[in-house]
């Protein structure tokens, strides 16, 4: 029976892997999605039938109820609120991971009394916290909820490191102790770890967000590895890794999207310059001096923009979180596909970091149907821009801020950009001209050959799309 034990979780483990495979793709990937959810069901069912419960109610009523919850998020949640949504989704796994942590070290069967056991449910419990709260922060960052920029507490990183060692101290002294004494120290800890994912996330925000919620990816699925050794859950063990590991991978690739090291987000922003020291001319690399100049706006701007539309024979659309914002991606796509008609070669430049969360541009192309061979990568699509006649940039503000590879000390200083600045032409299509999410100015807006047409992106594409099919 050993054998034939391990044969089922080796096939379900594997047809979880499948469909994380086919994520690469925004075509397969809802195929991939049905496949996991699969995997995940086929779980659930194995683990239900080698621990003999069969209490029909108590299944079926907790079937249920997820289903309908997570029927109505669903239903509600639109492109926006995705970011928002997947940090509340990693809290609601490090809940699930703490909770059953405690749950098992309270109960003290034999296994526990295995250190290894023990080790792991004060981690799961601790990791799961921490990944909890955490999550409920990001989730409210991204939600507007509470403010999105870092907000940093006095002596931050002194209280931070002092939570940590406390957290240690106590989970040690928790392997050690029997109940009752053990369930207070377990009830300490967790409300410790649930502060200290508070004071960890909250330092971070801005620019550094997409980094955060591939970090909560990662640390949720270690807290259900974890949890699943001190249920001795084969399945629960691989799965958890395998997110946890994914998770990592992601977070390397959005670190080195941001040019910094993984510590360095971790700490926290570098400090803002002032407005003043921004907007210096001299600060400013030579060729946005060059072209940064006072000028008088064209009458209008529209006009003067479809006019460079109707002669470009190459543009770049450069999107960003303005787009999701005004849900422009749909007649972003007919602006696209107008072009095109007319012998345009039209490209996608998408920037790792662009949105709140790692390919969030990737997914509102996709869902208005954007072929995906459009969509091109940083590192590529850079070369093109010496020779590419438009850069339409639409609601992006800081990955194509000339700022971050010429100043120091701003929340971007460092960050690789989309160059549109070499592009011939520049057109915006912004809803202001303000800084964007990292609080740092664009000398872009003021280069002599942009055109900022101001205003809902959603309404301005479509005012342009308009001028362009007259």
């Amino acid at each position: 029976m050993i054998w034939y034990n391990l044969l089922l979780d080796l096939v379900i483990i594997l047809i979880l892997i499948l469909g994380i495979y086919l994520f690469r793709y925004p075509k397969p990937a809802r195929t991939g999605n049905i496949i996991n959810a699969f995997a995940l069901f086929a779980a659930f069912a194995l683990v239900l039938w080698r621990h003999d419960i069969f209490h029909l109610d108590i299944i079926v009523i907790a079937i249920l109820a997820g289903s309908l919850v997570g029927t109505m998020v669903a239903l509600r949640v639109n492109a926006v609120q995705i970011p928002a949504m997947i940090a509340f989704q990693h809290g609601a796994g490090g809940i699930a991971a703490f909770l059953v942590s405690f749950i098992e070290l309270y109960r003290l069967n034999v296994y526990h009394n295995e250190l290894i056991g023990q080790i792991s449910g004060i981690l799961g419990l601790i990791i799961g916290a921490a990944t909890f709260s955490g999550s409920m922060i990001a989730s409210g960052k991204l939600a507007n909820k509470i403010n999105q920029r870092p907000t940093i507490l006095p002596h931050h990183s002194t209280v931070l490191l002092g939570l940590a060692i406390l957290v240690i101290s106590i989970g040690l002294a928790a392997l050690w102790m029997n109940n009752p004494i053990r369930v207070y120290l377990l009830l300490v800890l967790i409300f410790l770890s649930i502060l200290l994912g508070v004071v960890f996330a909250i330092r971070i925000g801005g620019a550094d967000m997409p980094v955060l919620i591939s970090l909560l990816n990662a640390t949720a699925g270690l807290a259900g590895a974890f949890c699943g050794i001190i249920i001795q859950n084969r399945l629960l063990i691989a799965c958890g890794a395998t997110v946890a590991a994914s998770g990592s991978i992601l977070t390397h690739i959005m670190c080195v999207a941001m040019n910094r090291s993984l510590p360095k987000v971790l700490i926290g922003q570098a400090k803002k310059l002032s407005k003043e020291t921004i907007s210096k001319e001299d600060r400013l690399m030579p060729d946005v001096q060059k072209h940064t100049k006072p000028k008088t706006p064209p009458a209008d701007p529209y006009a003067s923009a479809t006019d460079l539309l109707k002669k470009a024979k190459k543009v770049v659309i450069i999107p960003g979180y303005g787009m999701a914002l005004a849900q422009a991606q749909f007649i972003v796509t007919q602006m696209s596909q107008l072009l095109e008609q007319k012998g345009v070669d039209v490209k996608f430049a998408i920037h790792p970091v662009a949105g709140r969360m790692p390919g969030h541009m990737n997914v509102l192309l996709a869902e208005a149907n954007v072929n995906y061979d459009k969509l091109v990568e940083m590192d590529i699509i850079n070369s093109d821009f010496p020779h590419t006649d438009v850069a339409l940039i639409i609601g992006s503000c800081d990955v194509v801020n000339p700022a971050a590879i010429q100043q120091e000390g701003t929340p971007i200083s460092g960050m690789p950009i989309l160059m549109a600045l070499e592009a011939r032409s520049v057109i915006v299509c912004n809803l202001d001209d303000k800084p964007g999410y990292s609080g740092v100015e664009n000398p872009l807006y003021k280069m002599d050959k942009t055109i900022m047409l101001l205003g809902d992106a959603k309404t301005t594409l479509e005012k342009l799309l308009k001028g362009m099919q007259d």
